[in-house]
């Protein structure tokens, strides 16, 4: 069975076909949905790509978190469904509130795009079961606003309940310092550079996987996330036929 994917594709979105390109080589069916799309079209998950949504205006995400798709993104959600936002996705649903946290300007205010290594906090969850270890993963960075910021007590709750799913780790793989400019170069909290909701079926990172998800790109690293998410997407479309069969 071939899961149908959601790619949200906004005005300014530059990462969609590079989404759609990796998730169709994780076996998937990717969807596009165009921002103004009241529907979802039945698919099984979404992911909201990289790019700069509505010219990223005010400040990056908050015009799209009002987007017609982004209230049935957030119903989705609310249903259990896998969502996965991806650097300016990772913007929109901390602005939908869908994912705790914000993102701020870059410490040194300047647009950033070089690689970067991050972990994986867990490997039990629906957008990491598949990635084979702990260990960095090497992956691009492409922002200006991708330094992840919260309350102390925000920050605190998420490592008590387990919600940091990945975090920026130095050359030796222990998780960055926040002045550490060339592990952490955005200057997030605690080395934050993506979260779980604690319903645990949302999740948004800064890097790209999708752009490091075949070795032609420079690292294949990114390509368990992706196959994590079709996998799990798989799986739930399965035991929604096997509840219906039941019911």
């Amino acid at each position: 069975m071939t899961v149908r994917v959601g790619v949200v594709v906004f005005p300014g979105s530059n990462c969609d076909r590079d989404t759609v390109h990796a998730l169709t080589g994780a076996g998937a069916e990717p969807i596009e949905l165009w921002h103004e799309a009241a529907s979802l079209q039945g698919v099984a998950a979404v992911v909201l790509p990289g790019g700069f949504a509505y010219g990223d205006y005010l400040r990056a995400g908050v015009i799209a978190r009002f987007s017609p798709v982004m209230r049935a993104v957030s119903a989705f959600a609310e249903d259990g469904g896998l969502v996965l936002g991806i650097c300016n996705g990772f913007q929109v649903l901390a602005e939908a509130g869908l994912v705790p946290g914000a993102l701020l300007r870059n410490r040194d205010l300047r647009f950033l795009g070089r690689d970067v290594s991050i972990a994986a906090e867990r490997l039990d969850t629906p957008f990491t079961h598949a990635l084979t270890g702990s260990g960095p993963l090497r992956m691009p960075i492409a922002h200006g606003e991708g330094c992840y910021f919260a309350d102390p007590s925000t920050l605190d709750a998420l490592e008590r309940d387990g919600n940091v799913l990945f975090r920026y780790v130095d050359a030796g793989g222990a998780p960055a310092a926040e002045d550490d400019r060339a592990a952490n170069p955005n200057g997030s909290l605690r080395a934050i550079a993506g979260v779980i909701s604690a319903a645990g079926n949302v999740a948004g990172l800064m890097p790209h996987p999708e752009r490091a998800s075949e070795a032609i790109l420079g690292s294949e690293d990114g390509a368990g996330i992706v196959r994590s998410l079709v996998e799990s997407a798989t799986k739930a479309v399965g035991e929604r036929r096997v509840t219906v069969g039941i019911g």
